[in-house]
């Protein structure tokens, strides 16, 4: 086998394709069960005229899923505003309606599916970059004391504390709620949360300080430090306050009794992970080269090490 079929970027374009095989196959079987089962009706469409959807849905999502399956990527231009549409449309009803919640998550995991999956297509690869836009955008650090890297840090991280790790999980709760589709757990479970977070939110702090302090910037894109810290946390694992980050995002859906909000915090941790770090780890081979590459062989992005990493 060539090298170029087993490359990244032909790797990712194949993931798309099975992706939007497996998505219109399962449409296809979605639309075969409603035929026969009034219950998957009711659960997915709720009132719906599912002859009206079937007008639109089987030319546009179904269909295009299969034309997207077989490599043809300029059906994304379709295939990802139908999705995102027919996604928030169903949405919209469900919560007006309180029905057709589970039509709703689903369309919603589509859309996620589709855009994702059709960026891949169109690009052979994940696009981080466009992400990494206005204030995302790695940017160095302006020169400033510690003491003021630290405060931009915690300013920003108070920021993102609240906007992700509290209104996010409380629509994500109330829509839950609202269409019955949350789950009940054990209370030790939500005592749990607590630990977790708790040990998630002296994790980032520390990684926070420990930056500031050493790196002459902060652990945000918008003002990346000027020195390769490996010191703190960062001895254990080489990003902490994206680990951390998760941690707190699977805590506060274990206290807040939100399965939805636990797979949010998994998903975040996958757009990170091949979104952001590949680009984040590129800016920092270019600025610290072979410092940085011993480093990231030694020092895990996700599982920590027994020992503290110590340079040579």
């Amino acid at each position: 086998m060539s090298n170029a079929a087993t490359s990244p970027s032909a790797r990712h374009y194949h993931l798309a394709r099975t992706y939007f095989a497996l998505q219109a196959v399962a449409a296809t079987g979605w639309w075969l069960a409603l035929m026969f089962s009034p219950e998957v009706r009711e659960a997915t469409l709720g009132g719906l005229n599912p002859a009206v959807v079937a007008l639109f849905d089987l030319p546009l999502f179904v269909v295009t899923s299969a034309i997207a399956a077989a490599g043809y990527v300029p059906v994304i231009w379709v295939l990802i505003p139908y999705t995102a549409i027919a996604a928030l449309g169903t949405t919209g009803y469900a919560l007006a309606t309180t029905r057709a919640g589970w039509g709703s998550l689903i369309m919603l995991l589509a859309m996620a599916g589709t855009i994702a999956s059709g960026m891949i297509l169109r690009y052979r690869r994940v696009p981080g970059e466009l992400l990494l836009r206005g204030p995302f955008t790695f940017r160095k650090a302006p020169i400033a004391t510690a003491r003021a890297h630290l405060l931009r840090t915690l300013r920003q991280m108070a920021i993102f504390w609240i906007v992700f790790l509290a209104l996010i999980p409380g629509m994500i709760w109330y829509y839950e709620y609202r269409l019955a589709l949350g789950a009940s757990w054990h209370s030790a479970v939500a005592g749990f949360g607590y630990g977790l977070f708790i040990l998630g939110s002296v994790a980032a702090i520390w990684s926070a300080a420990t930056m500031s302090r050493l790196g002459e910037g902060t652990p945000l894109p918008s003002a990346m430090p000027t020195r390769l810290v490996i010191a703190g946390p960062y001895r254990w694992i080489r990003n902490p306050m994206a680990a951390a980050s998760i941690t707190q995002g699977i805590a506060v859906g274990l206290i807040i009794g939100s399965w939805l909000t636990v797979i949010y915090a998994f998903a975040g941790a996958a757009v990170w992970n091949w979104a952001v770090r590949p680009v984040e780890e590129k800016d920092l081979h270019e600025r610290f080269g072979a410092s940085f590459h011993s480093y990231r062989e030694h020092v895990a992005c996700w599982i920590p090490r027994i020992t503290p990493y110590r340079q040579d």
